[in-house]
């Protein structure tokens, strides 16, 4: 039988992937007892870098629960013949599902109405609401991959023209969904109604979307961030938005999370914050789930899953 350690406990409903096969050596986030782990399901808590591997001297597999393995260190991994592997299309629908959520909340001014009511205050709320309408807008996609082209296909749904950046796709390609493909960001920021990142973190992408470039966004728009945190500078991003130079903002991912509760940000009207759970739906959860745990299981018995990061160690 072979042996996984779950950073999270596993839900009851897939127990059933491990059954005649794999048992579950235990699960939590503190002081984990890996001396016997063939494998980890891993979510995104823990650092799993050389010190940690060390730790399992039996390891094969690290399987995460998601796209982002910017808390595996891969290199690490390779060196000590350990498998990466990640679970990339299994958050797709949910993240670009909530990426529109972010977009509606703030477009609709849907925080300011809610804390305005809940105080009970009585102003003329017809003349107030400056709702923005999407149908017409133009969407500028930072990443067009599986998430920023569901988010594109959403969003032309509801009448939005689309743009990106993306060096890793064509003209051609961004064309077939109907997606204008811009030679740079910094030619994509001044046309976007709407900006949307779907790239990962990585020391490229680091602060991103830093004052320079919240200066080249139109007057007015808005942005969103449902990837990871980083790739916003967050103190030029509150500085924009108290000048009125964005309309407002959208965030499911902070730099440090969770964030401190005084972070400036959360309290801001014109601001739609969530605790980074675009992806956690009750269907999204059970892909990341079955789609880690049968790659662990295929890495084990000597199978090439689909989506590993260090195919060499196979070799």
């Amino acid at each position: 039988m072979f042996k996984i350690w779950f950073e999270r406990p596993l839900p009851p409903k897939h127990a059933h992937l491990l059954a005649q096969v794999a048992v579950a050596i235990g699960a939590g986030t503190h002081t984990p007892d890996l001396t016997e782990a063939q494998a980890i399901i891993a979510g995104s808590n823990l650092l799993y870098n050389g010190t940690l591997m060390n730790q399992a001297p039996h390891l094969q597999v690290i399987a995460r629960t998601g796209i982002g393995v910017d808390n595996v260190v891969i290199p690490d991994a390779t060196v000590r013949g350990v498998a990466v592997c990640n679970t990339p299309d299994a958050p797709t629908i949910a993240t670009a599902e909530h990426t529109l959520a972010l977009l509606f909340a703030v477009a609709k001014q849907l925080t300011w109405f809610a804390r305005t009511l809940q105080k009970r205050e009585r102003i003329d709320y017809f003349a107030r609401y400056t709702g923005f309408e999407l149908d017409g807008a133009r969407l500028g996609l930072v990443g067009l991959g599986r998430i920023g082209q569901r988010v594109a296909k959403l969003a032309q749904g509801v009448g939005m023209t689309v743009a990106a950046v993306d060096p890793f796709v064509s003209p051609e390609q961004a064309a077939a969904i109907g997606v204008e493909l811009m030679p740079t960001l910094d030619r994509l920021l001044p046309t976007a109604d709407v900006l949307s990142l779907h790239v990962p973190r990585t020391p490229e992408t680091l602060g991103l979307i830093n004052a320079e470039r919240l200066a080249l966004m139109k007057p007015g728009a808005i942005l969103i961030n449902a990837a990871r945190g980083g790739l916003v500078d967050e103190a030029a991003l509150l500085d924009a938005l108290e000048r009125g130079h964005l309309r407002g903002a959208g965030l499911d991912v902070f730099d440090i999370e969770p964030p401190p509760p005084d972070h400036p940000l959360l309290s801001r009207d014109d601001v739609v914050t969530t605790p980074h759970i675009a992806s956690a739906t009750g269907p999204g959860k059970d892909r990341l789930w079955e789609q880690a745990i049968i790659q662990a299981l295929q890495l084990l018995r000597g199978e090439r899953p689909p989506h590993i990061l260090n195919p060499e160690v196979l070799e």
